[in-house]
């Protein structure tokens, strides 16, 4: 079984910067895509950010110039750093893998908070 666990979450002024970690465990092979997505009080769970094989990268738009995405394959980790957070950022992000072609894995979910 796959099991992905978060940290990194918490509280932040806005202007500020989080970077979240996602750590795979089980068995999974390093080239599957990774990526996150988010829910925010009230509103429907959005993507964030995937990286697939090769490091290549996609962002919401939400998100594009504020947050980087990257992986270590050797460690089956996850990040996402985030930077210039402001309070519409805050949710709850939850990192995912993709095990096959066609079973996905999520994380628990790590709150991240941005005061105004």
């Amino acid at each position: 079984q796959v099991q992905l666990v978060e940290s990194g979450g918490g509280l932040v002024q806005a202007g500020g910067s989080l970077r979240l970690s996602c750590v795979a465990s089980g068995r999974i092979v390093s080239n599957n895509a990774m990526g996150w997505y988010r829910q925010a009080p009230g509103k429907q769970r959005e993507w964030v950010a995937a990286i697939t094989s090769g490091s290549t990268t996609n962002y919401a738009d939400s998100v594009k110039g504020r947050f980087t995405i990257s992986r270590d394959n050797a460690k089956n980790t996850v990040y996402l750093q985030m930077n210039s957070l402001n309070p519409e950022d805050t949710a709850v992000y939850y990192c995912y893998v993709d095990v096959t072609t066609r079973r996905r894995s999520w994380g628990q979910g790590t709150q991240v908070t941005v005061s105004s």
